[in-house]
């Protein structure tokens, strides 16, 4: 993109606006009317869970968790980088926090993830190790971790991700160094170490019926003949907007058919940035659509999102121009994804009928040079009022504010929130506010979907 001079103006560059037809979004308390989505999936024989933070534990954030949800993953704290940091000393906090809670709030928790190929510690993945040795390390890994939480995990993602996409084995520390015996070892080792807990193999693009999932399910298959423990599959659903498989109710049935549960282990659905209405309906329908299909099996039995917020969603991070994949904004208000989970599960729906009277937010930019742009918000109100407000959005290429006047607005990653200063919280059925800030970019400067409440 050709770099612009200080202070040209942007009027014939960027012509239209961000209009949000963002009605005044539901707000957590407001949210705490809708039966909670345990409790929608407790009536399907459904746990429906969230991977989290330890950290965040804390506040909104957990009382969504505490609430929403029946079974709880924890994101990174169970991960052998996480937990052996260094080899012999362990570091259990993040994960032990996150077991507390569950048991605080009558949840479940699934152990994630005992034997993968990412996010192991630097002393295991550069270490020189005879197959004798590396099967040894990782017994140990096994019975320590696994015997740490005995009776308190309900599933343990045992092997992670073993397959590629052409359903050949993944060249890996374990597959490299010890074959695929390493599977069955693991799984046997996770058995000793905690009778009760249900195992799994955990994988993504196994959702459908494909050359991987297929792998999965003959691998799973010969496990079953062999004798070897392994409970269910886990299906990750990292999944795009528009794309869910169609043939995921027939894969959920034939792994179910094979005589294990079946979980979908990390369902988010990324949309490319930035958001509007039309994105957010497709979300709905395609959540909707993946949980009726846990729903209709009846061995599918935990149905968890990874992460239910889009403040703590990895998406952005993994993805450039993409995001939104959770069912909750990043003001932890639920979006219409939310909703369809709901639906699926027998519950509201959401509001269908456009309310008589509301407040909105337009996002413009006014002027743009090579390093800098200047950007407004106007809050307008027809047939409704308000005596405060809340504009927040989450940038889709790394802008950062610097400077803004007429609200207090604060920055966290790419989540912005401003609110109303002192002397502008009121708008007036008819009337407007207007604030404005300046700001940072490089590359580009997509403009963001407001949510205001």
């Amino acid at each position: 993109m050709r770099s612009l001079r200080t202070g040209l103006s942007l009027g014939s560059l960027l012509t239209g606006i961000a209009a949000l037809g963002a009605l005044l979004a539901a707000t957590p308390a407001a949210h705490a009317a809708d039966t909670p989505l345990r409790d929608l999936g407790a009536a399907k024989g459904k746990a429906i869970g969230t991977a989290v933070t330890g950290s965040k534990l804390t506040g909104t954030y957990g009382d969504i968790a505490g609430t929403q949800f029946s079974s709880l993953t924890p994101g990174n704290a169970m991960k052998w980088g996480s937990v052996e940091p260094t080899q012999g000393n362990f570091n259990w906090a993040e994960a032990d926090q996150i077991v507390a809670f569950a048991q605080a709030h009558d949840q479940q928790v699934r152990g994630h993830t005992l034997v993968w190929h990412s996010q192991n510690p630097s002393w295991l993945t550069t270490g020189s190790w005879t197959p004798a040795q590396l099967g040894s390390l990782l017994q140990n890994h096994i019975g320590t971790e696994v015997g740490r939480y005995q009776g308190k995990i309900a599933a343990w993602d045992v092997v992670n991700e073993p397959f590629n996409e052409d359903g050949t084995y993944r060249s890996t520390l374990w597959y490299n160094g010890l074959g695929t015996d390493y599977i069955a070892d693991a799984l046997t080792w996770a058995r000793a170490a905690d009778p009760a807990a249900e195992l799994y193999i955990n994988d993504y693009n196994v959702e459908g019926v494909n050359a991987k999932s297929t792998a999965l399910y003959n691998l799973v298959k010969s496990l079953k003949q062999q004798g070897v423990p392994i409970d269910g599959v886990g299906l990750q659903a990292h999944l795009i907007l528009g794309q869910v498989p169609s043939t995921l109710q027939q894969n959920i049935q034939r792994f179910a058919d094979l005589g294990v549960d079946v979980a979908i282990t990390e369902l988010d659905i990324r949309m490319a940035l930035p958001a509007d209405s039309a994105k957010l309906a497709q979300q709905a329908a395609d959540y909707k659509s993946v949980v009726a299909a846990c729903a209709a099996v009846a061995r599918c039995v935990n149905l968890t999102v990874w992460g239910f917020t889009d403040s703590d969603s990895w998406v952005e991070g993994t993805f450039p121009g993409y995001g939104a994949a959770t069912p909750y904004d990043a003001n932890y208000a639920p979006k219409p994804a939310y909703y369809g989970i709901a639906e699926a599960l027998g519950g509201s729906g959401g509001p269908t009928d456009p309310p008589t009277g509301a407040c909105s937010a337009a996002y413009t930019v006014t002027s743009q040079w090579n390093t800098g742009f200047t950007g407004q918000v106007t809050i307008s109100c027809s047939g409704a009022s308000l005596s405060s407000w809340r504009a927040s959005w989450a940038f889709g290429a790394g802008q950062q504010i610097t400077q803004a006047w007429n609200a207090t607005c604060t920055q966290s990653g790419s989540a912005v929130s401003c609110s109303n200063a002192s002397y502008n919280g009121s708008v007036p059925d008819g009337g407007s506010v207007t604030f404005g800030f300046n700001a940072s970019w490089s590359g580009s400067n997509p403009l963001p979907t407001v949510t205001l409440t």
